[in-house]
């Protein structure tokens, strides 16, 4: 998970690339860089660490460019260091590239371009992009090209692998960008334009958005932008509108993002709930033939994953369809048998998750009908199911996942007491109104807890110098277990284990 950000405009780039870096930067901080087109040369400044030290780095060498590149990274084909931060260059210092994925044949294209001449620097399979785009670009020969997106499009035709890309070049002004299996939106607002992989750092240039799909490439220029498939046919696309405000993104006061995602949950829950519960009735829309469902098939990653195993409870308990949870990331592999009787629930906080997105696909493939629970709007997944639960709970950037699970937990309620109703009316009439009461105090009692934070950080002194915690669970308190061992050792690298309850 790393941030790509790129700007083409009237303005000088760096300040704008590092703000952007900054609201990105919870998508990956082990390194960061920038590459910016100044004068007639690409410039390039990295650093090891956090954006702030970029930023240092930079006060000491300023770049004045209006447009360029920047990434900030979570290591995965070598160690986090100055060297290994994007951008990657050519051997010319004519190309700069910034990746997010990875590239599966590196290691064999790598070997073929250094037998051509090629001289590589960095550990990273990203290098590859920028040396395969160098062969193309303008060579001496006949299959060369004076036009950057034909050199992109012929290199990514030797890569296989999963890629997000922002690519410039020292002779044209212009950003290419192509994906494939890794998020970007393209920011418009009249001369100015901004490409990303996540919507947040465009939301202070404009709120008009347009969604790349996989294996589609865009031309960003001062006047246009264009979008085409990589195998090179126009893309007709529609400018979305994003929702969310600035202020939703900035801290308000809390000392990090995680923190104050904690503290908006009762109002994310109400959020979720709005519109869905009316008059003492269950109002939920799913724009799904759910008469004809046999099975259930719930797949996610991570903290979504446990909120599916929270789902199986509600849904098995309340409307009898057997369900089956599956994680994201092993289900194609294990050729899963699914039907067109088969309902598969796809739940991703951004709408992007790889391997859920490829759950997806897979079931959709193979005559599933699909549903979402998702909170990013016009995100991947929410494009591609047939139908879908969104949560509205505003936008999440602290690392570890707060407010979209417990949100995420309350669409799962709310599905499965819609399906009850359709299926088995008698045991929705006996818990409707009890069920319904109790949500409409859900978000009082959640202030309740969050009240007595000066008592929980009394509790937490207490055994922060432990090294080892057990989490314990029975029914729906299992994979709540698991959550909260999950969250220990993200944020405080301390072992926990889960087991459930002994009897």
């Amino acid at each position: 998970m790393c941030g790509i950000i790129g700007y083409l405009g009237n303005k000088n780039a760096s300040p704008i690339l590092i703000d952007g870096l900054k609201k990105l930067e919870y998508r990956g901080y082990d390194s960061a860089g920038i590459a910016v087109l100044s004068g007639d040369e690409i410039k390039c400044v990295k650093a090891k660490g956090k954006v702030a030290d970029l930023e240092e780095k930079l006060l000491k060498e300023p770049i004045v460019g209006s447009f360029g590149i920047g990434h900030t990274r979570w290591a995965t084909h070598g160690v986090p260091n100055e060297i290994n931060a994007h951008p990657h260059l050519d051997c010319k210092k004519q190309i700069a590239v910034v990746h997010n994925g990875i590239i599966e044949n590196y290691s064999s294209l790598k070997e073929l371009l250094i037998k051509e001449g090629h001289v590589f620097l960095s550990e990273t399979d990203t290098e590859v992009i920028s040396h395969l785009i160098e062969k193309f670009y303008l060579p001496a020969g006949r299959q060369g090209t004076n036009n950057l997106e034909e050199a992109v499009v012929r290199a990514l035709k030797l890569v296989e692998g999963t890629f997000g890309l922002a690519i410039i070049s020292k002779f044209e002004r212009k950003i290419v960008a192509a994906r494939r299996g890794s998020p970007l939106v393209v920011g418009l607002n009249g001369d100015e334009k901004i490409i990303a992989s996540d919507v947040v750092p465009i939301l202070a240039f404009t709120k008009q958005v347009v969604y790349l799909n996989d294996n589609e490439i865009a031309v960003i220029t001062d006047k246009e932008f264009t979008i085409k498939g990589l195998d090179g046919k126009d893309v007709e696309k529609k400018i979305e509108e994003i929702k969310w405000e600035i202020g939703q993104i900035e801290k308000k006061g809390f000392k990090h993002f995680m923190l104050k995602e904690i503290f908006e949950q009762p109002e994310a829950i109400e959020n979720t709930l709005r519109g869905r519960i009316k008059d003492n009735k269950i109002k939920l829309t799913v724009d799904l033939d759910i008469s004809s469902i046999n099975r259930i098939i719930i797949v996610a990653c991570g903290t979504s994953w446990h909120s599916a195993l929270i789902g199986k409870y509600f849904i098995e308990r309340l409307s009898g369809i057997p369900v089956e949870v599956d994680y994201a990331s092993e289900f194609r592999y294990r050729d899963p048998i699914i039907t067109n009787k088969d309902l598969l629930i796809v739940i991703s906080q951004s709408g992007e998750t790889a391997d859920t997105l490829a759950a997806l696909r897979e079931a959709k493939a193979k005559g599933a009908k699909t549903l979402g629970i998702i909170n990013v709007v016009g995100s991947t997944i929410a494009r591609e199911v047939d139908s879908g639960i969104y949560l509205h709970a505003g936008p999440e950037i602290g690392v570890a996942s707060t407010k979209a699970f417990t949100c995420q937990i309350t669409a799962l309620l709310l599905l499965a007491l819609k399906l009850a109703e359709q299926r088995q009316p008698e045991e929705y009439k006996k818990v409707e109104e009890k069920i319904i009461q109790e949500l409409s105090t859900i978000t009082q009692k959640v202030k309740e807890v969050l009240n007595e934070s000066e008592n929980i950080k009394k509790i937490a002194a207490q055994f922060k110098d432990s090294i080892n915690f057990l989490y314990l669970g029975r029914g729906l308190n299992f994979p709540v277990a698991l959550e909260g061992a999950l969250k220990l050792k993200e944020i405080s690298y301390i072992h926990a284990d889960v087991d459930r309850c002994f009897p």
